[in-house]
């Protein structure tokens, strides 16, 4: 099953700090690395451009190998708290640095290069290896290594035939129904107003070969407010309450991500 999650620029209005916003941000990106999602949509709905700009910043930033991000993420603002992010340790950036512990078949990121007019990758060891893809210079690649050491032969691939979880992707969008009208497969609108997540409930997304999109609100605003009139027009939507008889007035956006996210999981490896 492969699982999508829609969230709002909107969730980090209850901080006031850029250095607390930075914190919440790199929740959301653990919770959403640990349940292996493929995309986070960011979506605006608020009035703050700023704080949707800063989230899609850091979680691209926090699903980069960290030996490519220096290369990637000049020093900027939306990074001055990065030292308070807690790293994902996905397997795109547990890898060796030693070219000796290279075998054929391993997987790793990239960043291509140029030397004197020949073109290389970096992947976070000892020494450059000869590329000859079509990316651009400066673009980040997957490789599959083709020889090991010492010879080190790569061939760009896509993240996809990755045999392990390879990190999740962030795509940012003007509003949220641009999103789920454009979405091909199940939906879930997460709402204390849905019914109760039952097993067999989720079990009809789990047990689809279609991917799923999980939909979050904003602290002020429910998925169905946000929407409006146009909810009639979504189809393959039905609303769930992952958190019934709940005694907090709220859930906030990385309690109810890794709730629900959690339960998704249990349900489908039952």
């Amino acid at each position: 099953m492969k699982l999508s999650v829609a969230i709002p620029d909107s969730a980090l209005s209850d901080e006031s700090l850029k250095i607390d916003k930075t914190r919440k941000i790199s929740v959301l990106a653990r919770a959403c690395a640990i349940f292996k999602i493929d995309t986070i949509y960011v979506y605006q709905e608020g009035n703050n451009s700023n704080d949707g700009s800063l989230m899609v910043m850091i979680l691209k930033y926090l699903e980069t190998p960290q030996f490519l991000r220096r290369r990637l993420f000049p020093k900027m603002n939306d990074l001055k708290f990065a030292g308070v992010l807690q790293p994902l340790k996905i397997p795109s950036h547990i890898t060796p640095t030693n070219s000796k512990k290279i075998n054929a078949g391993d997987v790793r990121e990239g960043i291509v290069v140029s030397v004197k007019g020949k073109r290389f990758v970096d992947v976070g060891i000892n020494q450059l290896i000869p590329f000859f893809g079509d990316t651009s210079i400066g673009k980040r690649v997957t490789l599959r290594f083709k020889e090991g050491y010492p010879k080190l032969s790569v061939k760009e691939i896509d993240r996809s035939e990755s045999p392990d979880y390879w990190g999740y992707t962030v795509k940012e969008r003007s509003n949220l129904y641009s999103i789920l009208a454009d979405w091909k497969g199940g939906i879930i609108i997460t709402s204390r107003k849905g019914k109760t997540a039952t097993k067999e409930q989720i079990a009809k997304y789990t047990k689809s070969d279609q991917p799923v999109l999980i939909v979050f609100g904003s602290p002020e605003k429910g998925v169905h407010e946000i929407i409006g009139g146009k909810m009639k027009n979504v189809q393959n939507a039905k609303a769930l309450n992952f958190f019934p008889n709940q005694a907090t007035e709220t859930v906030r956006l990385e309690e109810a991500l890794l709730g629900t996210l959690a339960i998704i999981n249990a349900q489908s490896t039952s």
